[in-house]
């Protein structure tokens, strides 16, 4: 506190929790539409653009001519470890009435994933016209909230967390993959037909009721851990919206994630499809 630093770098890139989830499965080769609001300024044009180069159905992103684009600033150190600070803007604005006039896009999806970045109330419509439809949904709970409301498990298909927000969604440490697999069943009891925690370099861990299952990561050099945790999400909801196994999925979106950590940013450091398959060929 109260120490200026000099810094090496800067980047200005495109994010967002749920962008960079749509971003991945994009660049993997799913259709996508993004449900979301921006600010009317140069940063929302400039995500609404990207949308548009990711080839993301834009029909359904509204503008906000009173607050300003989310943005989030993020600290990087010389291991490649993050802070990220987020200041939500235009996305605390989307409404319940916005979402469900997507209702068309969510019942024909093959997944649908929200985070919590947008209001709670949101994620929670959305999840309901899914239910409804019987359509899988992922819950990424970041930012972590102790409070989520236990409807919003209850409609989860999968809740995603990382070992930090499975702390404070359970209030219990997530240091050893035994207490990952103690938060993790607290979870499930919780509502969510599985969980799956993310480990960081220590790969996932995957709890469904009668298994417990730990997929270690792929071995790479980090230079920068920004995103990872989204390529993850979104390569999982790519994965198994193209029929995979929850197990196999998980596999996959490790690998998916590792290659991610082996560049500079979020969205800029995502795989092609074919970087993946290449990658999973070799470790076979």
């Amino acid at each position: 506190m109260g120490e200026t630093l000099i810094g090496s770098s800067f980047h200005l890139n495109c994010g967002g929790k749920g962008s960079n989830q749509a971003a991945m499965a994009a660049k993997l080769g799913a259709d996508v539409t993004m449900v979301t609001k921006l600010g009317r300024d140069p940063l929302g044009e400039m995500a609404f653009r990207n949308y548009q180069n990711l080839g993301i159905d834009t029909r359904h992103v509204y503008w906000d001519e009173a607050h300003f684009t989310g943005v989030a600033p993020i600290f990087v150190d010389e291991a490649g470890r993050n802070m990220i600070v987020i200041f939500p803007g235009a996305n605390l604005t989307l409404t319940p009435k916005e979402v469900r006039e997507a209702s068309d896009v969510i019942c024909a999806a093959d997944v649908v994933v929200c985070q919590l970045e947008i209001p709670v109330e949101c994620s929670l419509e959305a999840f309901r016209i899914a239910r409804d439809a019987g359509v899988r949904t992922i819950l990424n709970p970041a930012p972590a909230m102790p409070a989520i409301p236990q409807e919003l498990l209850q409609l989860c298909d999968i809740v995603a967390p990382n070992e930090t927000e499975a702390e404070i969604l359970t209030g219990m440490t997530v240091a050893t993959l035994k207490e990952a697999q103690a938060a993790g069943s607290v979870l499930l009891v919780r509502g969510p037909h599985a969980v799956v925690i993310t480990l960081g370099e220590r790969g996932a861990l995957l709890l469904n009721g009668k298994d417990v299952a730990h997929v270690p990561s792929v071995k790479v050099r980090a230079v920068d851990t920004t995103g990872a945790g989204d390529a993850f999400v979104g390569s999982l909801a790519f994965f198994l919206g193209e029929g995979s196994q929850l197990r196999q999925a998980v596999e996959r979106s490790n690998a998916v994630a590792a290659l991610s950590v082996m560049k500079v940013g979020a969205q800029a450091s995502f795989p092609s499809r074919e970087e993946v398959e290449r990658l999973i060929t070799q470790r076979s």
